[in-house]
């Protein structure tokens, strides 16, 4: 089952999505039973997700939206998710595509119904799971964006000094880059969460699964900085056992994570698409590239399929085949009549 990622911001496909069923001509009656009937396994879902499934409330929210675009589809047809046939199913999945859907989305949402069709069967609300006779789109191979040392280092040295947020900005990039988290990781951590003298930091993760993770001896320095600095704003009393507080007083947000990434790559001069997650990416790249054991940093980053970790050696063979053809004197001739940019077979 695939999992949406929390960390990831909102993309204007998820947008176009919202309001999927928009776009269908609606009855004009409603059936009171079926729509008490529906109700009864919109609940009955959450509950599965939350308590069966164990995820996050983000992710819940994500699932259900998912679920409440098949719901919002049967009932225009005066049906129950778990009436719709093959063809129906197919109908609702084209319409995506028609909307201009991204294949990863379409993807993504496939899934998210598979998982909601055999929820229906498990409660006996369905006979099958007719999802997954759902084809998956084909999805481009798409490495993920890193961030060189250097680049890393430009963005933390755009921070302006001798402000009131210098030493928390300081600190969060720190510990985002450091430890490899999720930004929806990064907002969550708890000051019960650090134990620094020891070198770790016990991360809140996906699924309500927390690990523990080592912390670079800069990042805890940058910590105890933040938390020492007299101008550190006070949090309200929801926001009291957050680390990073925002200038209000909350628990700092993803969105203020993205724009403060966002701002400061400007002002380094870095022409990157990068986002919070890009940190992630550039942690488990420069720990491969270092010689880390691949199976290390699939728990560091709190990985449950070692296939998804080894997208890293992807990236990490694509940067030490150019290196060979560029400096190996059997390549160096024709190399030289090559683009930058040299097509890979990954």
């Amino acid at each position: 089952m695939a999992m949406r990622m929390d960390s990831e911001p909102i993309t204007s496909d998820e947008t176009k999505v919202t309001n999927l069923h928009e776009t269908a001509d609606r009855p004009d009656y409603r059936n009171p039973q079926r729509e008490a009937e529906a109700e009864r396994e919109r609940a009955l879902y959450k509950q599965y997700l939350r308590l069966e499934l164990n995820l996050s409330e983000n992710s819940v929210l994500a699932y259900m939206s998912d679920a409440e675009k098949v719901f919002a589809f049967a009932a225009e047809r005066d049906k129950l998710p778990a009436d719709l046939g093959d063809d129906e199913l197919n109908q609702l999945v084209a319409l995506m595509v028609d909307l201009d859907i991204g294949p990863r989305s379409v993807s993504r949402f496939i899934s998210a119904i598979r998982t909601f069709y055999r929820f229906l069967v498990l409660e006996d609300l369905a006979q099958e799971n007719t999802a997954h006779r759902l084809l998956m789109p084909k999805l481009p191979k798409k490495l993920p964006q890193v961030l060189s040392l250097q680049e890393v280092d430009a963005i933390l040295a755009a921070i302006e000094p001798d402000k009131r947020d210098t030493l928390r900005n300081t600190a969060l990039l720190e510990l985002l880059y450091s430890c490899g988290l999720r930004v929806s990781e990064l907002c969550n951590v708890k000051l019960s969460n650090l134990f620094l003298k020891e070198g770790f930091i016990r991360v809140p993760g996906k699924g309500r699964k927390e690990r523990l993770v080592p912390i670079s001896n800069k990042a805890a320095q940058d910590i105890q900085n933040y938390l020492a600095d007299p101008l550190r704003v006070v949090p309200v009393r929801a926001a009291r056992e957050y680390l990073f507080i925002s200038g209000k007083g909350n628990k700092i947000s993803r969105n203020m994570v993205l724009t403060l990434v966002k701002a400061l790559a400007l002002k380094a001069g870095i022409s990157k698409n990068i986002s919070p997650h890009t940190f992630r990416h550039s942690f488990a790249t420069h720990l491969l590239e270092g010689g880390a054991d691949l199976h290390a940093i699939q728990l560091m980053l709190g990985h449950e399929d070692i296939a998804t970790t080894e997208i890293y050696t992807h990236v990490d063979r694509t940067a030490l085949r150019q290196e060979v053809l560029r400096h190996h004197p059997r390549n160096m001739t024709r190399y030289r009549a090559l683009p930058d940019a040299l097509p890979t077979k990954e």
